[in-house]
């Protein structure tokens, strides 16, 4: 499989795996989103690591196969290649990217579906399709822009430059940048925490800030105060008050 999913501790490790650089290929692309939908109906999975080995995330699309593609066979891919970031996107869970090595193309996109990304020091991320008469085409000229701002985007995406983990983390592409050692270690950690979480709390969480971004001021606030009171239905809201109000903040268990 190009693709797996391990579980532990509630957390669901989605790992790249197609030597020497996993390649985005279509078997990969397929193998992603159903294991992303995996991920999204599985209760034993609270949150979840993608992760491509301790040398690359992963360095772009299968570029042999992609140029056997003519205009019709990619007008007929292209939406099943979008589906399977989207399957990752959409994981109503917490997600975080533990980026080692090259993040490129389909690569960035990827780790873009995450909430977080963890980044290795020798992390390299971009967005090159421009270099072969191309554009991002799994999600980057929309994701990216949303993360970084359109200006930043477009000089990535208009140079096809890469960027390392330090200026990655000077425009808001990465969120942490350690030793590469401690990439996946410190990736599990974050996801860890979380899946002791309020499970339900944070998929509000998670769905107010996602869909709050595509929608206007009013419509976002709507999107809040119908999950916010949708939350005092669940059994983690009572864990949570009487555990603050008996035991301080912080020290709730919730199941």
């Amino acid at each position: 499989m190009t693709v797996t999913l391990e579980v532990s501790e509630g957390v669901g490790t989605l790992r790249l795996d197609r030597p020497p650089m996993n390649a985005l290929d279509v078997a990969t692309q397929d193998r992603l989103r159903e294991l992303a939908e995996e991920c999204a109906r599985r209760d034993d999975v609270r949150a979840v690591v993608i992760y491509g080995g301790e040398k690359v995330f992963a360095a772009g699309a299968d570029i042999k196969e992609m140029r056997e593609m003519d205009h019709a066979a990619m007008v007929a891919r292209s939406r099943g290649l979008q589906d399977s970031f989207t399957a990752v996107a959409r994981i109503p869970k917490p997600v975080v990217a533990a980026v080692t090595g090259y993040a490129l193309g389909g690569g960035c996109e990827l780790a873009l579906c995450a909430d977080i990304r963890i980044a290795a020091e020798n992390a390299r991320l971009g967005q090159p399709e421009i270099l072969l008469g191309l554009i991002p085409g799994a999600g980057g000229t929309q994701r990216l822009a949303r993360l970084v701002g359109p200006a930043k985007a477009k000089d990535l995406i208009f140079t096809g430059r890469q960027v390392g983990a330090d200026e990655a983390l000077t425009i808001g592409l990465v969120d942490r940048v350690v030793p590469a050692a401690e990439v996946y270690e410190q990736a599990h950690a974050w996801a860890a925490r979380l899946a002791a979480g309020p499970a339900i709390a944070l998929r509000a969480a998670k769905e107010c800030v996602d869909a709050g971004l595509e929608a206007d001021i009013d419509t976002g606030l709507a999107i809040e105060r119908t999950w916010f009171a949708g939350l005092f239905a669940t059994e983690d809201r009572e864990i949570g008050m009487r555990s603050f109000v008996e035991e301080g903040p912080g020290k709730a268990k919730f199941r």
